[in-house]
C-alpha cells in the first residue's frame, strides 16, 4: 500500500516513509473502528485516498481553507474525512454483522 501511495504522491525516495507509515496506521485504525473489525481488501482504496489527503495536508492541519492568488482549497475536518465513504462502510459493517447468522422464518 505504501508503495502505491508513494507513486501517487510522486515520492521516489524513502525520506517520507516513517510519516507515511504513521498516517497509514492512523487511517487504518480509524477505519477499523468504523467497521468494527478488520478492513476488507476491497476497502484499502479508502485508506490510500485518505492517507494521501492527510499527507498533502501536513503543515496545514489547523486550517479549514486556504486562498492564494484566487486559488482556494477547502479541507475536510478530520471528523468528516470518511463522510464520502460512509455508505460503503455502513454496507460492509451491516453485511459483516449479518454474516454467519441463521435467520428462521
Amino acid at each position: 500500500m505504501k508503495s502505491r501511495i508513494k507513486t501517487v504522491l510522486e515520492i521516489g525516495d524513502d525520506l517520507q516513509d516513517d510519516v507515511l507509515e504513521i498516517l497509514i496506521e492512523n487511517v487504518e485504525s480509524h477505519l477499523k473502528g468504523l467497521l468494527k473489525g478488520d478492513i476488507p481488501d476491497e476497502l484499502n482504496y479508502i485508506v490510500e485516498e485518505i492517507t494521501i489527503r492527510r499527507f498533502n495536508r501536513l503543515g496545514t492541519e489547523g486550517m479549514k481553507s486556504e486562498m492564494v492568488e484566487g486559488h482556494r482549497i477547502d479541507f475536510y475536518d478530520l471528523k468528516d474525512e470518511f463522510t464520502p465513504y460512509m455508505d460503503i462502510i455502513d454496507d460492509y459493517r451491516d453485511y459483516d454483522s449479518k454474516a454467519g447468522k441463521v435467520v428462521f422464518f
